[in-house]
């Protein structure tokens, strides 16, 4: 029997995510011509490989036991067949796109794409704005690089750690506890507060940090970004908790007092996350490279 290498893609992308039509959109085939991969590889294998249960599919249990086989069988495959090349900058036309957290834009990338435009012209980058809920756009070569606080799970995401910064508490100032020499857990939990949240959610660790103390603190308001946040707080006694390297820019520019935040709390992470298929590829380790460098400048390294 001829092997086709491209069923191997077609099983491995089916295995993933689990789906005709999430395989379709990762290799960027049509639904119909999917169906129709799965029909050889069931054929091929003796095997249902996906069965529907309702409205979604499951994997069979032979499904299960092979998948990890399937996927390194694929990447190996893959980086043998994979031409060896030197990356040339000068003549590289590429568009990236990147999901960051909006904070990291800011601070980060304008020297991330000063440093892309003098070192590859040809190369755009294309930011877009984090989703309220967790889309799987990386796994699907949608998004070719993540930075923010979170750490992925997925086995095939690879994440890096490149910083942490620590929180502290952002106010107008004149509000009244910039009047004090230190505050206390007390008094920061006594006054109004704004958080920031994709979700809309009006709690998070400080809360349950809090909590640990016996206290609690009223949230009158969520924000969607760091920037619409403190802008709730330039107006009004609110009281915001952001990392230390949003407020670089924040006091300068609107005015704001920066307060230390008076509970235990380990430094937020900055993590750089991709999927692994561009383990690989010279263009996409460049780009990682000057992030890697750019996202830095944002807090200590860890």
């Amino acid at each position: 029997m001829q092997l086709d290498l491209n069923l191997l893609s077609a099983l491995d992308a089916l295995l993933e995510e689990g789906s005709v039509a999430g395989a379709a959109a990762r290799l960027h085939v049509t639904a119909p011509a999917m169906s129709r991969s799965l029909g050889r590889i069931r054929r091929t294998t003796g095997d249902q490989i996906l069965v529907r249960t309702g409205r979604t599919m499951t994997p069979t249990p032979y499904a299960i036991a092979i998948r990890e086989q399937v996927h390194e069988l694929l990447h190996q495959v893959q980086g043998v067949l994979a031409p060896s090349r030197e990356l040339d900058l000068a003549t590289l036309e590429r568009t990236f796109t990147l999901r960051w957290h909006d904070s990291l834009v800011a601070l980060s990338g304008p020297a991330l794409l000063s440093a892309v435009r003098e070192q590859a012209p040809g190369v755009r980058l294309r930011f877009i704005a984090e989703s309220s809920i967790d889309t799987p756009e990386l796994r699907r070569g949608e998004v070719d690089l993540e930075a923010n606080a979170n750490q992925p799970t997925a086995p095939d995401i690879r994440a890096e750690n490149v910083g942490e910064t620590r929180l502290v508490i952002v106010a107008r100032k004149g509000h009244p506890l910039t009047r004090l020499e230190s505050i206390t857990a007390q008094q920061y939990a006594a006054a109004e507060h704004v958080t920031v949240s994709r979700r809309g959610s009006l709690g998070n660790a400080l809360d349950d940090a809090l909590a640990r103390l016996g206290l609690t603190r009223r949230v009158v308001a969520s924000a969607p970004t760091e920037a619409a946040a403190l802008e709730f707080a330039r107006g009004s006694d609110l009281l915001v908790c952001v990392p230390e390297v949003t407020t670089r820019s924040a006091v300068t520019d609107l005015g704001l007092a920066v307060l230390p935040l008076p509970l235990e709390l380990p430094p937020a992470p900055i993590h750089l996350s991709w999927h692994q298929r561009y383990d690989t590829d010279p263009a996409h380790a460049w780009l990682r490279g000057l992030a890697r460098t750019a996202l830095a400048t944002c807090g200590t390294s860890p």
